[in-house]
């Protein structure tokens, strides 16, 4: 399945807020893509509320069943790390040090040498701050960048994820998927609209994005 998708060399993984599942999703996408014998690597370009080290990473590789990477050593899949945890703008603010996009965009750059496909996680939802008015929808239009939209069923998703579409319409950003991590499918009436609801309304408005469905970590 995943190996007959036309993957885009680089794609950015974002939620429609903080807590969607983006890290398990990514973890859980690349590990099936690796399954299916594809060249695959993640990134995490912000991670905040860590020292030294980037517990989304780490979320990754052990649903991807493998051990840290050289390029983890390297710090190429989580180059800018901020030790509180809040947007990229208020830690780099906290940590008085400066988000360096080029040193993101660099190790980007490596990555994609070494391996065909980079999965990039976001931080937090697209309006997420990373420098002042510089948010993580302008990062993402800058450079390009196909964009995975992870969603769930929780209360409130389907005002969350539209919100998050109308600003990807709005402003050309490709919608290469949407994720459902059914995770956190607690209540089965809500769950099943807001699958069915999301499903249509993407049908319609956004014909040639994939629809797929993470299994919970729990099934």
């Amino acid at each position: 399945m995943f190996s007959e998708i036309n993957w885009p060399s680089k794609i950015f993984i974002t939620g429609i807020d903080t807590d969607a599942g983006k890290s398990y999703v990514t973890g859980w996408l690349a590990r099936s893509m690796m399954d299916e014998g594809m060249s695959v690597i993640t990134q995490k370009f912000i991670q905040t509320g860590n020292k030294g080290f980037s517990e989304d990473i780490e979320v990754h590789r052990r649903i991807m069943g493998i051990d840290p990477l050289p390029e983890d050593l390297e710090h190429l899949t989580a180059p800018e790390i901020f030790s509180y945890p809040a947007s990229a703008d208020l830690a780099s603010r906290i940590d008085r040090r400066e988000i360096s996009f080029e040193r993101i965009l660099k190790a980007a750059e490596i990555l994609n040498s070494r391996y065909d496909h980079l999965l990039i996680e976001g931080a937090g939802g697209l309006m997420v701050p990373l420098k002042e008015e510089y948010l993580s929808f302008d990062f993402i239009k800058d450079h390009d960048l196909p964009v995975i939209l992870v969603t769930n069923g929780r209360l409130g998703s389907i005002n969350h994820t539209l919100l998050s579409l109308y600003a990807i319409k709005n402003s050309g950003i490709r919608l290469f998927a949407i994720i459902y991590n059914s995770y956190f499918d607690k209540d089965e009436i809500i769950c099943a609209d807001t699958r069915e609801y999301l499903q249509k309304w993407t049908k319609h408005h956004f014909p040639d994005a994939i629809w797929m469905e993470a299994p919970s970590l729990n099934k």
